[in-house]
């Protein structure tokens, strides 16, 4: 037994000396690949996984931030194989978003979503400079969700808040799962708006792209180390998975077109003497009459669709939850917008949207402090540099992806004192981040949302019906400052347990 353990101890000091060996090679291979740069700093990375370490134990965004409160602003990190670089400060989003906006605007093309956006030929994903994106955002900007196509949408916002007061009416005094009926709402508005009121399928369809969005939202082999034919086997997994999405959606809306078609729209699209205005029967006009640069193939409308269902329900309603989480555990802020939009509204048995638009200004700040303190894509979808760029006086090379963290610039305490706290009434920024990057819960420059408008119309019309109808507060009279405000992973910061509230009804339910 003595003689074993000079050959232990000699096995270890070999073993710790390779490890600072390879170390110190992998530093000096990093090191190679960024001379004569003057690249963001960031933590050292360790051999194959890069800084992943670094995004462990917390979400992505969170941890995003702490490396910037110790590294600064601007941050390199190798994810994997994939140079990354990640800016919180509103002086750096603005040169990602609108100096080099032009540059950094294409989409890092990763293989799930590749496979869930048919190539990228959808709005989110689709290459920035071609004529095909061009031409989708475009569609979508003016035809499927420009000023004139959501005010036509105002009768389904207004019916189907009115069902979730009958609902919570019905439902009260017992507990209320205000998570799940928002939910509900909110899919109803998007599925009514998209492909209008009857559609098959409808609940089979959002349950999959629930999953596709959760397979987006996760960290796969092959994205990491995209050359690897290691890393494509041991995350073959994933991918089969996301074909099996992509195949199930693509059959499911296969299905809604021909139920749609099957209505009879005649050459005017319009049916039983009525218009059909919903974004599938656009999209289906276009498709037959022609008139755009680019085709709408059954692949794109299938994308396009993808864009519209996965961004719209999914970011207004976490928002509309979080706005009521934070009502809920601020009750001064509930008072006040609660007294604004009753005194508006004088007793009448229901909302109309015509009354209210425009009319309820501290709602609208409640709405926008919500959006800061939780933005519902917290990391903007990532983008790519087609170009080398200078961010901050840092060189970002040609290929990185670049992150811009929403999250921590509307929790940065040097734009926004008392970041943490939650504020209506410090809010007078626009929220279209045209000129303000303090606050970018649409993102910015070219690859801004483009449904912003639709959005904050039914988080309004639903937040209004709420106040107006109900008092809220926690069960069994539980202090409001104990409310669970944690988050769950996914690419949207959703409320990670279920919202439950009671409801005592104020005004009649019409």
């Amino acid at each position: 037994m003595a003689e074993t353990a000079p050959a232990a101890f000699y096995t270890l000091l070999c073993l710790v000396g390779g490890v600072i060996v390879l170390l110190k090679l992998t530093k000096a291979v990093f090191s190679r690949r960024g001379a004569g740069l003057n690249l963001p700093p960031g933590p050292w990375p360790l051999p194959v996984i890069g800084n992943m370490h670094c995004l462990l134990g917390a979400l992505p965004h969170h941890a995003m931030r702490g490396l910037a409160r110790r590294y600064g602003a601007v941050v390199f990190l190798r994810l994997g194989h994939v140079p990354t670089v990640v800016v919180s400060s509103p002086e750096a989003a603005r040169e990602v978003l609108k100096t080099h906006d032009a540059v950094v605007s294409d989409r890092p093309l990763y293989v799930t979503a590749d496979i869930l956006t048919y190539g990228g030929q959808n709005i989110a994903f689709a290459p920035s400079g071609s004529r095909h994106w061009k031409e989708v955002r475009r569609l979508c900007a003016t035809e499927l969700l420009g000023p004139k196509r959501v005010l036509s949408f105002r009768p389904i916002r207004e019916e189907a808040a009115a069902s979730l007061v009958r609902s919570v009416a019905a439902a009260s005094p017992a507990a209320v799962n205000l998570s799940e009926r928002i939910k509900v709402l909110m899919n109803d508005i998007l599925m009514r708006c998209a492909v209008g009121d009857t559609c098959p399928m409808r609940d089979e369809y959002i349950a999959e792209l629930d999953k596709g969005l959760e397979l987006i939202a996760g960290f796969n082999l092959v994205d990491l180390f995209p050359g690897s034919r290691l890393a494509r086997t041991l995350g073959a997994g994933s991918l089969r998975a996301a074909r099996e999405v992509h195949d199930r959606v693509h059959r499911i809306v296969q299905a809604i077109i021909r139920d749609h078609e099957s209505k009879g729209l005649n050459g005017d699209g319009e049916e039983g003497g009525g218009r059909r205005d919903d974004i599938l029967g656009v999209l289906l006009r276009l498709q037959r009459d022609g008139g755009l640069e680019t085709v709408l193939t059954t692949q794109v409308v299938c994308g396009v669709l993808f864009d519209v269902f996965a961004a719209g329900s999914e970011t207004t309603a976490t928002t509309t939850i979080w706005a009521m989480s934070e009502l809920v555990r601020n009750p001064a802020v509930m008072q006040r917008a609660q007294s604004e939009v009753r005194q508006l509204l004088q007793g009448r048995t229901g909302v109309a949207e015509a009354d209210i638009q425009g009319r309820l200004p501290y709602l609208q700040m409640v709405i926008k402090e919500t959006l800061r303190l939780h933005p519902p894509v917290p990391l903007i979808l990532p983008r790519s540099c087609s170009e080398p760029v200078e961010i901050m006086g840092y060189h970002v090379p040609k290929g990185t992806t670049i992150f811009v963290n929403v999250w921590a610039i509307g929790r940065d305490d040097k734009s926004w004192p008392n970041a943490d706290e939650f504020k209506p009434e410090r809010f007078e920024v626009d929220f279209r981040g045209a000129d303000d990057f303090r606050f970018l819960p649409g993102g910015g420059g070219r690859r801004m949302c483009p449904g912003l408008t639709f959005g904050f119309a039914n988080i309004e019309i639903a937040l209004a019906n709420m106040l107006y109808h109900f008092n809220w507060k926690l069960l069994n009279g539980a202090d409001p400052s104990e409310l669970d405000m944690t988050e769950s992973y996914g690419i949207t910061a959703r409320r990670k347990t279920q919202l439950l509230l009671e409801a005592t009804p104020f005004v009649p339910i019409d």
